[in-house]
């Protein structure tokens, strides 16, 4: 492992944060800087670690460190970041591989997203006694059952996916979800460590880009509808829907991630955090409501009117998320507002 500390620490109320180019981890960043916390991120790479600090403002610059962990899935990646960093009080661990084709499935995504999870809570418990609390982005891949949906989801629902069909590409990232959080609670319950445990179960994830993106091809994969449709890359048809259709603000994540950190009833228990449903065409409509001057880029008014949205679709139960950690979940329309405005911000297009 490589290391790459821009600035020393000290204290416990610092939190180490994996994954940090990632669209959720940029905005849980955001909002544990904006509660006062110190932070460390993990990065692939130098440069990428010094994109992050670069976005962001100056005066919460200082409160930001990172450090370079090449590949999560070495067995005592972490190790090295808990022994010569300062004594965290907190983890986030949002690091895991996310793709529709894997050249090898266990390799390029089954290990990484497993032992990358394993790994940090094996670090955690063998180096770094100070921590109280570890959250651990997971989805909520690791939740549903396709096509055989019941009528309502909640914590207590775990996906039925099998390793066999891990090796399907079409189930490998499903997959890779239910095994790793599995395998975090299996190591709880196993080692009982002196950290408690959260996971946060997000659906498809819209909202702001962030601002140490390099570009908009390596947007996060919920946001690509948005995105296609701003630059008119739906201006032929709306593409489908299907098959989720489920959505979440990722400042509601960001905020759940926080929450789940710090508030003591939170220690043990998974969230399903998702905000409402949307469809492509109710995104589209949004958009040629509010961003006229985009209608040349937009599918014909005609198909936006055709929502796709299932009659029969499944529910959703986010009581926990809503009584536990007090979120009050973001609307459809102003997440694809933020969000569209951010696209063209970073496309040097601003509405004036």
């Amino acid at each position: 492992m490589a290391r790459d500390w821009n600035k020393s620490f000290g204290g416990e109320e610092k939190v180490l944060l994996t994954g940090g180019t990632g669209f959720i981890a940029s905005h849980v960043l955001d909002c544990l800087l904006d509660h006062g916390f110190d932070v460390v991120v993990t990065v692939r790479s130098r440069e990428k670690g010094q994109r992050i600090i670069k976005s962001i403002n100056e005066e919460q610059r200082k409160r930001v460190s990172y450090v370079v962990v090449e590949d999560i899935a070495k067995k005592g990646a972490f190790d090295e970041v808990f022994k010569a960093g300062p004594p965290f009080g907190y983890v986030v661990h949002t690091a895991s591989p996310y793709q529709m084709q894997w050249n090898d499935p266990v390799r390029d995504c089954l290990d990484p997203a497993i032992k990358g999870t394993t790994g940090i809570l094996e670090s955690v418990h063998a180096c770094a006694p100070t921590v109280r609390r570890v959250v651990i982005t997971s989805s909520s891949a690791a939740i549903l059952n396709p096509p055989n949906h019941p009528k309502v989801y909640d914590e207590s629902s775990w996906a039925d996916v099998t390793w066999d069909q891990a090796m399907d590409p079409e189930h490998t990232y499903r997959a890779s979800k239910k095994f790793a959080e599995k395998a975090a609670w299996d190591f709880v319950a196993a080692n009982a460590p002196s950290f408690t445990l959260a996971t946060i179960n997000n659906t498809y994830t819209f909202g702001p880009i962030p601002r140490s993106l390099a570009g908009l091809d390596s947007l996060n994969t919920s946001n690509h509808r948005i995105r296609d449709l701003v630059q008119g890359r739906m201006r032929g048809g709306i593409h489908p829907t299907a098959p989720v259709f489920t959505f979440v603000d990722v400042r509601d994540v960001a905020r759940a991630h926080v929450r789940a950190l710090t508030v003591p009833e939170a220690g043990g228990k998974r969230f399903y955090v998702v905000g409402g449903y949307f469809s492509n065409p109710r995104l589209t409509s949004i958009i040629r409501r509010r961003f006229p001057r985009l209608e040349g880029l937009l599918p014909p008014q005609k198909e936006a009117a055709k929502d796709d949205f299932p009659e029969d679709h499944w529910a959703f139960d986010n009581t926990r998320s809503r009584e536990v950690l007090r979120l009050e979940y973001t609307d459809l329309e102003k997440t694809v507002v933020d969000t569209v405005e951010s696209i063209l911000r970073f496309e040097g297009k601003e509405e004036v």
